[in-house]
Parts: C-alpha cells; sequence; structure tokens
C-alpha cells in the first residue's frame, strides 16, 4: 500500500525524468502557495484562488527561482539544469520559453525535495524566495 508522503531513495530520484520531478513539484508549489494564503489571508475563495494564480504560473515562477538560485546546492542545482533543458511535452501559454523552462527547473527542485522527504529544505527555499522578491 501507499502512504502519502512516502520518502523516495535519493538516488532513484534523481534519476528520475527531470519532467516527472516537475510534475510532482507544480503540485508542491501550488499547495504550498494555498497553505500559505489559507493561513495568511481572510480572503474569500475568489480572491485566494487569484492571488495563488499570480503565483503558479511560469512567469512568476521563473523570477522565484532567481531569488533562491544563489541558495541551491549541486544537487538542486543539476536537477534544475537537466529539467531546464529536458525536451516538455507542452508549450508555454502565458510565458516566453526561457521563463517557461526556467519554471520547469524550479517545480523539478521542489518535486525532488520533496520525494526524498527533505521538507525543511523546501521550506527554506520556499519561504527565502518569499522574502527575497524585489
Amino acid at each position: 500500500m501507499f502512504k502519502l508522503g512516502e520518502i523516495m531513495d535519493k538516488n532513484k530520484a534523481k534519476n528520475l525524468n527531470p519532467i516527472v520531478l516537475a510534475f510532482v513539484g507544480d503540485a508542491v508549489y501550488s499547495l504550498f502557495v494555498r497553505e500559505r494564503l489559507t493561513f495568511t489571508s481572510d480572503s474569500k475563495t475568489g480572491e485566494l484562488n487569484a492571488k495563488a494564480t499570480a503565483e503558479v504560473n511560469a512567469v512568476a515562477q521563473a523570477e522565484f527561482l532567481k531569488n533562491i538560485m544563489p541558495l541551491l546546492d549541486e544537487d538542486e542545482l543539476s536537477i534544475f539544469k537537466r529539467a531546464r533543458n529536458a525536451k516538455k511535452p507542452t508549450k508555454a501559454k502565458h510565458a516566453s520559453v526561457a521563463e517557461y523552462n526556467i519554471a520547469t527547473g524550479f517545480e523539478a527542485i521542489l518535486g525532488y525535495l520533496y520525494l526524498i522527504g527533505q521538507n525543511d529544505r523546501l521550506n527554506f527555499l520556499l519561504n527565502e524566495g518569499k522574502l527575497n522578491e524585489g
């Protein structure tokens, strides 16, 4: 039986297709943003959704990645580069190709950290990136 939050071996996670890591990371980031907004805002669901949508998109994620890039370790940088450069099954709708590629790399880092159970590291990067927005 599978359990939510089950931890994957680090080497197995590193060897996953980077687009699969981004698939997981997209959900991780969306949940993080939605939880943060729920805890910090008294807004109604329509406003919460608008706020979440403003953060969970390729353009915003590419900008966010720039804030945390200096904080990434060697493994995270490697995951980012593999995902950024990977052939993607979909195209960017409201972002440049470069922004979409960077956002995919960002999501892959999040997916990787989540799968290997590095929640403290995830929280650090996600909160540090938010603090460094300028």
